[in-house]
Order: structure tokens, then sequence, then C-alpha cells
């Protein structure tokens, strides 16, 4: 669509009074055939979807301001905004709003607003007008009380409004004003205070385009001056005049750009604090001022994105060698303010913007100024820089990749921020803090690319392992060579948390990039050497680090672990913490509870081995005798033969019914229909539905075969289990020699105990919970119903060559199915 006089962003009154963006469209106005009336249209421009759908109300009131804005309420809080490309387009649709509500298209709101008493109804009916007092010296008394009385009626403020409006009265007021300022006339001044103070609540933008004029708004600000609540008026207008100095770093050629810029600071200081803060009943009666401001901005942005030789010049000048300090400190927070009024756009017009900037070459001109010396350039750049990673990492990214390829790591960008973020020299490092969380956003797999050609996680983290990690680790490598930290002040102490913290993030979600260097560099072993600080945040950082290491359950950090001892110094820390209940004391606590609960074999098994005289009398807490129970449970099974050879047995007759994946097992167990169960009991299915007992068959594979009929109406007990796990349903068979075979309810004292490890009910086989194994006990043994998920291939030989080697006779599998 190429008519752009209707062309239109749609913005949203937020619940902060804010403006929202919500697209770029053009509008248009017919009939709705849903809505029974003529409405207003909005059609996206990108993609023709409909972002707003408005029925025009006969009793709405819709208000036209600064020429290409269209403001009205749909509902009590839902307000809305047209704002025009062009003034031409306003018109039209203002006209189509006024024909539909019979009114004179020359007006700049078309209703009165509502909801006024009945008196003033009747009032309303017998004076159609308010007469405001001549504007003369001794009657400013009567119009501050008018004004006074006027602002808690709708209409009252609304006649007020127009009356002053008509009949030029802000000019007049001011033209008073300054005879009163000449006469010192204190009386007179608070009255027009009052007065203009009143004004500025109407909330009315045909006022405010006359109050925010070039001649007018300084006289404005010096009425606002005298309030008659301080005991001297302050300065504002010699704030401005002489101290608040407009700099143009670029010269500005466009005066109506010049213009735009000037009213807009001025607006905003008068706003910010000029302007007495509004009560609760006033705050919403600002709204007006709070959209002229917003939108000013948006055409201040617009109109220097527009001049190609502004953008040129400033990055020209910002890059240059030649260009003076005092000049570059001014260019970079002009350059920051353009940015913090970018955030005003809407997303399309934003990206626009960055990518404007980013063509202009703004990274590597924040290269140049973060490598200067200036702290407040410095901030200015960071925050900019902030701007640019919240907007698109990528980019960033895509940047410090190929500038790898021409410099040294000294001077990549990357590296810069790394360095800043060390070296910053707040004791509270609040630079530090912010850089730190910039660097989680550019490490962040969660925001990275992936195509087709080219992956940016793969690419990205392997130069940033390359290039840039071990700049982020030196401080910490440097501190803790010996057994205690060598500097263990506030400052320094801060700075390892935040570097302990990234490290933390990149251990949950870079696999094998820190992996790799954690076992390299030792850095484990490092890290534990701050349990000794004497600041207990720094300790605890220490020992989180180490938490999400053992969490993620990955041997080779556990052989990593085992094989440099690297709980010794959590122990010491443990004991040295003595009986205080504290975070330490939990946090140790909670790590060696972790090891016990998900039954960490390797792990457990050097824990005792090694720590277990340290450890054994701490009886306020279980954790440490579970522990030991977990590892006699484990030393039990490889020291008992007659339980080894049942492993042996059951493993020689493992048998899987298909190549399904575990998880596709466990969903069919669950959607079992549970209601022909008993609580814990095993199911197999009765033997009227199998083969004939003349088929010659392996009793395994006939007893699998009678576990597929899951939908069989009568099922035989095997013997009491939970199932309120998630375990495989898929059992095993063994037999250990016997010519008759019953059921027995307990198992036999031999059979796997599931609560120890490597058993199917053990955290360490792969489940979280199962039922206790069930047994089938013969004449001369024993037999177990378990489980051992190994892999497919081996099972589907073993079924074979069981059905081929040694078939029971009839009779022992007929009294086995029965």
């Amino acid at each position: 669509m190429t008519d752009t006089r209707r062309r239109v962003k749609v913005y949203t009154l937020n619940e902060d009074r804010q403006w929202d963006d919500r697209g770029t469209g053009h509008v248009s106005s017919g009939y709705v055939e849903r809505l029974k009336g003529t409405s207003l249209l909005v059609r996206a421009e990108s993609d023709g979807s409909l972002l707003l759908e408005s029925k025009i109300n006969p009793n709405t009131a819709y208000q036209k301001q600064q020429d290409t804005l269209i403001v009205w309420s749909e509902a009590e809080n839902y307000d809305l905004a047209l704002s025009f490309q062009e003034k031409a387009g306003c018109d039209e649709i203002w006209e189509k709003i006024c024909q539909v509500q019979g009114k004179d298209p020359s007006v700049d709101i078309t209703q009165d607003v509502v909801d006024e008493s009945e008196e003033e109804r009747f009032d309303d009916m017998s004076s159609p007008g308010l007469e405001l007092p001549p504007c003369e010296l001794n009657r400013l008394e009567d119009l501050a009380e008018l004004v006074a009385s006027s602002l808690p009626s709708p209409l009252r403020r609304e006649k007020l409004a127009l009356a002053v409006e008509n009949e030029g009265y802000i000019r007049k007021l001011l033209e008073l004003f300054r005879v009163c300022e000449d006469l010192e006339n204190r009386e007179g001044l608070h009255h027009l205070y009052e007065i203009v103070k009143g004004i500025f609540l109407l909330n009315r933008t045909a006022l405010f385009e006359v109050m925010f004029s070039e001649e007018c708004i300084m006289d404005v600000i010096g009425c606002l001056e005298f309030d008659p609540s301080l005991p001297q008026p302050r300065r504002h207008r010699e704030f401005l005049t002489k101290t608040a100095r407009f700099k143009e770093v670029i010269p500005i050629s466009d005066p109506e750009l010049r213009q735009k810029i000037h009213q807009t600071y001025r607006v905003q200081y008068i706003q910010d604090m000029v302007l007495p803060t509004p009560s609760v009943f006033e705050e919403n009666m600002l709204s007006t001022l709070h959209s002229f401001i917003f939108f000013n901005k948006v055409e201040i942005v617009g109109m220097l994105q527009d001049d190609e030789k502004f953008l040129t010049d400033l990055f020209a000048q910002l890059t240059d060698e030649a260009t003076e300090d005092d000049k570059r400190h001014e260019l970079v927070n002009f350059l920051k303010e353009f940015c913090a009024f970018s955030q005003t756009l809407q997303p399309q017009n934003r990206d626009a913007f960055f990518k404007t900037l980013s063509n202009m070459g703004i990274l590597p001109a924040l290269e140049v100024i973060l490598g200067m010396d200036d702290v407040q350039v410095r901030g200015a750049a960071t925050d900019i820089f902030s701007y640019l990673v919240e907007y698109n990492p990528s980019m960033v990214r895509e940047f410090v990749m190929q500038e790898s390829q021409q410099n040294d790591d000294d001077i990549l960008l990357i590296n810069l921020i790394i360095e800043h973020m060390i070296c910053d020299t707040d004791p509270e490092l609040g630079g530090a803090v912010q850089l730190m969380g910039l660097l989680r956003t550019l490490v962040d797999p969660e925001n990275m690319l992936a195509t087709a050609n080219k992956t940016e996680k793969t690419e990205f983290l392997s130069f940033f392992y390359k290039h840039c990690m071990h700049v982020l680790s030196a401080p910490l490598l440097a501190n803790t060579t010996e057994e205690k930290p060598s500097k263990d002040d506030f400052q320094t102490s801060q700075l390892l948390a935040l570097i302990l913290e990234l490290l933390t993030f990149c251990v949950e979600h870079h696999t094998y990039h820190i992996k790799n260097y954690i076992i390299n560099k030792d850095i484990l072993r490092r890290v534990l050497v701050l349990t000794a600080s004497q600041h207990a945040f720094l300790a605890l950082c220490a020992l989180r680090f180490m938490r999400r290491i053992i969490g993620l359950k990955d041997e080779f950090y556990n052989r990593y672990i085992m094989r440099n001892f690297l709980f010794e110094p959590v122990v010491k820390a443990f004991l040295n913490n003595g009986s205080r209940y504290n975070l330490m004391n939990s946090a140790i606590i909670e790590m060696f509870e972790y090891v016990r609960v998900e039954d960490v074999k390797s792990l457990t098994a050097h824990i005792v081995e090694n720590y277990w005289k340290a450890l054994e009398d701490v009886d306020y807490v279980q954790t440490f005798k579970g522990l030991k129970l977990r590892y006699e449970q484990q030393r039990e099974r490889q020291d008992n033969p007659k339980l080894d050879s049942m492993r042996s047995i059951l493993r020689n007759h493992r048998f899987r019914r298909d190549a399904r994946t575990p998880e596709h097992e466990e969903e069919i167990w669950f959607n079992t229909d549970e209601d022909d169960l008993e609580d814990g009991e095993a199911v197999v299915p009765p033997s009227d539905k199998m083969k004939s007992e003349e088929d010659l068959m392996d009793p395994i594979s006939k007893f699998m075969e009678r576990k597929k009929l899951k939908d069989s109406e009568d099922k035989e007990v095997l013997g009491k289990s939970s199932l309120s796990g998630r375990q495989s349903p898929s059992f095993k068979l063994s037999f250990s020699g016997a010519t008759k075979t019953s059921l027995s309810s307990p198992p036999s004292s031999a059979s796997l105990n599931p609560g120890s490890p490597g058993s199917p009910g053990s955290p360490g086989s792969g489940a979280r919970s199962s039922p206790p194994a069930t047994a089938v006990t013969t004449k001369g043994g024993l037999v177990g119903l378990v489980d051992y998920p190994d892999d497919d291939e081996e099972e589907e030989e073993e079924e074979d060559g069981e059905s081929k080697e040694d078939p029971l006779p009839p009779s022992k599998k007929s009294k086995l199915s029965s």
C-alpha cells in the first residue's frame, strides 16, 4: 500500500501510564456488520493482519492532538492512540469521526466528558459556556478560585479548558506575570502559580502547544517558581538559561529538529522538576503531558536517523584518534542519550535504528572508547553496549569472532569488557555486576542461532574458551595458589563470587567446553580453596559450583573429583564450621545427601573409604550413616558369592520384548488399565489366551508372550509389589533348577534388596523408584522377576539361543502357566 497519508502507529496506554507500541499499519473507516456500525480498521503493513478494529461510538470522546494524533478511551482503563505519518491523513479520519458523531471537524474534542451530576446537567442547559473574569491584576484571585473549583468536575474542567483556549487567555496571563514580577507583587505571583498549575491539570494538548511554544515556555516555568508553600521562589529559569547548556556535538542543520530537542528537554524538566509531585487524584490528569514528551522523542529519533550526514560525522569523530578527549566524551554521552530515546520506538523501527548504528560502525567505535582512561566515558560506553547486547546479542558475537581473526586477544572487545569487570574500582562493584550480566547474555546458548550451514553455539563457544576464558579465570587462578585465598578482602571476594557465578552458569549450559576446561586446568581444586575464605558468601559460591558439577552425574567429573580427592576441602570446611547451624552447614550436608539419594556409587565409595572416620560421629542427620549403609550394600553384593552367582544367573537370561525405548515402555505401562489391578500386584495374563501346550516353546519366551496381552479379563497374582515408581514393566525369568513351581509372596532372603545399589529399585540403576523384585520359588531354588536394561541385540540373540538349546517338557510349562 503506497498511500502514506493513512499510515499510522497504534498505541495503547499501559498500567504505568506509558504508551506501548502495537504496530504500524494503514487505517481506514467503513461499516462493520459484526459491530453494527462505522468502525476504524488498522491493518499491519507487514502482513496485513488486523491491528485495530474499533467502532466509532456516538458518545465516545475522541481528542485530536498535535495535528497528527487521535486519542480516545474504549473502556475505563483502556486508552488508544493513532499517530499519523501525515497531517492530511489525520484530518481525513477526524472528519469521519466527527461525521459519525455529528460534530464540527474544527473542534479538538468531540464530546464533553460524561459522569456529571444532575445539578451540572441542569447548569449545562442553562449556561452553555463558562465566562472567565477579565485578565486583570485585581481579578487574579477570582480566577484562581474559579480554576480550583472547576478541577473536581469533569464537565466544568472541560468548559474551563475551552474558555481558556478560545479567548487566548494564556498569553494574557503571561503578560500579567511579567508585570507582577516587575512590581514584585508576591500575592499576584502566588495566584498565577495556582492558575498555571491548574491549567496543566486540564490535560489539554491544545493548551500545551501554546504553553510550550518558544515564546511562552520560559514564562510558564517562571509562573511555577512562585510556590506559595515555599519561603523563597525557585530559580528554574536561571538553571535552564545559565547552567544547562545545549551542546551541539555535531552541528544540527535542521532548525525544526533543534527546536524540537529544546522543547522536549524543557518539558521533561517541567514534568520532573518544576511541577509538584501529583497526588493520587491528580496523577491521571497529566497523561497528555506524558504523551506529549513520548511522541516528541519518537520524532527526534526519526529525524536524526534520517539525517545520514549527521550520523556519518558522529561516528567519524568518535573513531578519529585526533578527536580530543572532551569532545569524545560529549559524543559518547550524546550517543548514549540517542540510544535511550530509541527505546520509545516500536519494534520494527528499533530494528532499523540498531541496524543503522551497526552499519555505521558502532561496535568498533565502542572498542576505541572502552580503551580510554576516562571512567565516565567508559561508563557511558558500557550503557550503549548493554543496549546492543539486549537488542541483538548475535550481532555482537559475530563482530567479536570476526575481530579475533585480525587482532590479538588482549584488544578483543569481549576481553576489554572482562578486564573492565575485573578492574572495577567501585567498592560495591556496580559496574562489574552490569558487565557480568552482559557476558552471561553473550554466552547463553538459549539465545544463539542455529542454521543449516552455521551453528553459532559451536563457533562462539569454541572462540570464547580459546580466546577469553583464560582472561575471565585469571583472578581466580591468581588468588588460589595456596591452601587459603591469597587476598581475602571484601572487594576481591565480591569479584571472585561474580566470576564463580558465571562459571557455574557455564557448567549448567556448556557441557563439554567447560568440562574440558575444568579438568585440564584443575579449576575445581582451585575453586575449593575459596571454602577457606572468611567471607561466607564466597565459600558458598565455591560449594555451589561443586554442587552443580556433582548434580550432572557425569562420570568424567566424578573420576576427576576422586582422583584429586576434592571432597577433602569440603569435609575440612564442614568440620571447621563445627556445630553451627548455618548456610554452610546446610549446603555441605545437602551435597552429601544428594550423593546418597541419587546413589552415585563411585562417589559413595570414595567418601566412605576416605572420610568416614571424620564424619562417623555426625548423628544429628542420618546422611552419613545412610552413605555408609549404601556403601556396605555395595560391598555385600561384591563379597557374597551366592548373591554374585544369582546376579550372574539373572543376567544370563536377560530378555526384552522388543527394541522399544524405555520411555515408550513406560508410556505403555502407565496406559495399562489400572482398574483391573489390586494395589501393588504384578500381573501375568492367564494361560487361556496362549497357544496350545503342544507347541514347544521356551518358558521365558512364552511368559513374555503372555505379558503382551494387556487386555486379558482375569489376571493372576504373582506377588505383592509397589507400582508407584516408573520402572519399565518388562520382567525376566531365570531358573535355578526345579521340578515343580509355586508362587511365594515374600522374596527369599537371598533375593536382591530393591533399595540397594545396582538393583532395579535403586537410583543408580536408572529408575527413580521401582517395585521390589517379585520372586517365583521352586523346590530347589529361586526365580526372580527383575529387569536388567541391556542392549536389545544381545537379548534377541539370547532369546534365539535359549529357545533352541533346552526347552522344558510340556508338563513343566503347564504347571508354570497354571
